[in-house]
């Protein structure tokens, strides 16, 4: 496995950000670990993690990108930290956007969106914390294509979550990222999977972050949703 993919998984759990336990995630089934975003909080761990996500991001779509767009609400300090991150480590000025659940109906940013504006031509890369069952692009792909004058004034070129959970989507027997990529016609990547995880975490017969007890739910639990 890749150095960087260890260092992200150690600086998930570090966080608090990816925890095992018992959860009942928004589709309804019931996950023996969790990943929240919203637990990075420190200047400290969102400079590191925009530099994962930057990172990821060039070695999977490389620069030929102008706007990095983060669904409200989690997705807007993601795009705010991986812009700062991108220009510092690659040089490129990359604009950030992210949308408004309400538009704002004054002043001179009115509207749905915050940020950079989304011009014909710029081409888009959507960045999101995680997706289980590929339900969020539904309301993001429209809000970001319907900034176009035509259908196809607008490139997405991808999009990058920090965990692939590697479950089916809710219509579907793929993962949720490979369901983007059919659906939509981008492709959409991961820094870390949670075959990544496990295998980094996990030693057999040890009292680890995963131990023998955790590594069978996990199992169980992918023999119930894993993607096919």
């Amino acid at each position: 496995m890749e150095q960087y993919k260890k260092e992200f998984i150690d600086f998930m759990v570090e966080c608090k950000v990816l925890k095992f336990g018992s959860f009942t995630l928004k589709s309804g089934r019931k996950s023996p670990f969790f990943m929240n975003a919203g637990a990075y909080v420190t200047g400290s761990q969102l400079a590191k993690l925009g530099e994962f996500y930057a990172h990821a991001i060039h070695n999977n779509f490389g620069d030929n990108f102008d706007v990095l767009f983060g669904p409200a609400y989690k997705g807007i300090p993601l795009s705010v930290a991986t812009v700062i991150a991108y220009q510092k480590l690659f040089g490129k000025e990359i604009r950030y956007c992210s949308n408004r659940k309400e538009a704002k109906d004054h002043g001179a940013d009115k509207g749905n969106l915050l940020g950079s504006e989304i011009h014909d031509g710029d081409r888009v890369v959507i960045i999101e914390d995680v997706t289980t069952s590929g339900k969020s692009i539904e309301e993001t792909y429209p809000v970001v294509k319907a900034q176009g004058t035509t259908p196809d004034a607008i490139t997405i070129v991808g999009e990058m979550v920090s965990l692939n959970r590697m479950e089916r989507a809710l219509d579907s027997q793929k993962s949720a990222l490979d369901t983007i990529t059919q659906k939509y016609g981008f492709p959409a990547r991961a820094i870390v999977t949670m075959k990544d995880v496990v295998e980094y975490l996990y030693k057999p017969g040890q009292d680890g972050i995963i131990t023998d007890a955790l590594k069978k739910e996990i199992d169980a639990y992918y023999a119930e949703w894993g993607a096919r």
